[in-house]
């Protein structure tokens, strides 16, 4: 009986699953995740030049006033553009027929090499307006119940990454353009902005944009 007892004892021994041996309060250890791909600046240089280059300049500083400067901007802003460009969430058909050339990974390694790029300083040209311009993008119009510019997109334009876009330096004719495309429903991809540029008139949105394009 005793070696049938011990028999059967180290059966279900050999049986049992295997766990690791924790020290005291120990927890085990979290499975490990995968890292998410790190984006390729060479990769993304390449295709910038192929692509984007032309219209943006080799550097992401557009020296055309209607074409926005893209260096120094947010990747994630930038990625999300180009996919909604790419699915008309943002009609446009000239950056429509570019961005169908470019995967996923073509976009996030363009966006982050002209994120590691030097923005190059804009200057406001109306000096009857820029005031105004700072008024309305420091403190907003409360009786109009319209939103400070700064509280999104930070006090000297540098945005929040991830959440609000770069603007510091920006053409002041592009910014004019995208805050009238808003207001006018011509650009839907973003509720607060439409809510907001629908409350500005000309002169007020040709202010803003003029004080945006002098920030540092």
């Amino acid at each position: 009986m005793k070696l049938l007892a011990s028999l059967l004892t180290a059966a279900i021994l050999a049986a049992a699953p295997a766990f690791p041996a924790f020290s005291a309060g120990e927890a085990p250890a979290a499975p490990a995740q995968p890292k998410a791909a790190k984006a390729d600046l060479a990769k993304g240089e390449a295709s910038y030049t192929a692509v984007c280059a032309a219209c943006h300049a080799a550097d992401g500083n557009s020296t055309v006033p209607i074409q926005p400067k893209l260096a120094g901007q947010h990747p994630e802003y930038l990625v999300k553009q180009l996919l909604e460009f790419k699915d008309d969430k943002r009609k446009d058909p000239v950056m429509k027929g570019f961005a169908s050339m470019l995967s996923e990974p073509d976009m996030k390694n363009i966006a982050a090499w002209l994120h590691a790029q030097k923005p190059k300083d804009g200057f406001a040209k109306d000096k009857d307006l820029v005031a105004m311009g700072e008024r309305i993008y420091r403190g907003g119009i409360q009786e109009r119940n319209i939103a400070a510019c700064a509280g999104c997109h930070s006090p000297n334009g540098a945005g929040i990454p991830a959440q609000y876009p770069r603007l510091a330096g920006q053409h002041a004719d592009y910014t004019t353009t995208q805050l009238t495309a808003f207001r006018d429903g011509k650009r839907g991809n973003s509720i607060q902005m439409t809510q907001v540029a629908a409350k500005l008139n000309d002169r007020e949105i040709k202010a803003v944009a003029d004080y945006i394009a002098g920030l540092r």
